[in-house]
């Protein structure tokens, strides 16, 4: 049986998450929500956050503002992972899962040198955080009818997908109960655990590569994050 967790990034979003929410509720499904702070601080986002805790999903930090790249520009900024990483962990609060679940923007999605710089990942390991990636990425905030078939195209190539989804507006999720129906018709189990490929620091202690990820100043060797 192939096996499917749902994550969804960038809210909460008032005119959205609810909605997702509802759904969600509805399909009898538990996911992850992977929250930004500047998102957090808008009104009514904590009892969004709440209701979503009361439900059963699980809360983790998607970064401040979601930096275009999470290298932030300056691979020597000593404080950034701070203030992108830290302060939206603050936010969080007691929302937060056990495992302090961290997502870094994904830039479209590529698991590449682009995702992370060398003081990130200390940073993540110094603050016992868990690194959570993906395997299937739609594209829903820009293909917003077409999404849920290339969704299924990606789940359908693997026996355990993390799918990366939106919660933004104006947003594909009207379309979010089809891919929900479609899946339970191909007896996909729905879960909300993430497989040990997608988590390569978990609690802070690293179980899997991930040099291919971060990015490294000018003139080193350009190995990595060791």
């Amino acid at each position: 049986m192939r096996r499917v967790t749902l994550t969804f990034d960038n809210g909460p979003t008032p005119e959205v998450t609810p909605l997702v929410l509802d759904v969600l509720r509805d399909a009898d499904v538990r996911a992850t929500f992977f929250v930004c702070g500047d998102q957090l601080v808008r009104p009514g986002a904590h009892d969004i956050v709440q209701r979503a805790v009361d439900e059963g999903h699980w809360i983790g930090n998607h970064t401040m503002d979601q930096p275009h790249r999470f290298r932030f520009g300056d691979l020597d900024d000593p404080d950034a992972p701070q203030r992108q990483i830290g302060a939206t962990q603050d936010l969080i609060g007691a929302f937060g899962h056990a495992d302090r679940l961290f997502r870094p923007p994904g830039g479209g999605g590529r698991l590449d040198r682009h995702l992370l710089s060398e003081a990130a990942v200390d940073y993540l390991v110094a603050g016992m955080y868990s690194l959570v990636l993906w395997t299937a990425i739609p594209h829903d905030w820009d293909d917003q009818d077409g999404w849920v078939d290339r969704g299924l195209c990606e789940i359908g190539e693997r026996d355990w997908s993390v799918v990366v989804l939106h919660d933004v507006a104006p947003g594909a999720m009207p379309h979010l109960p089809r891919l929900l129906s479609e899946l339970r018709r191909m007896d996909v189990e729905l879960r909300q655990d993430f497989p040990d490929e997608v988590v390569p620091i978990r609690r802070g202690h690293r179980h899997g590569p991930i040099d291919h990820l971060v990015a490294v100043p000018a003139g080193t060797s350009g190995k990595g994050s060791s």
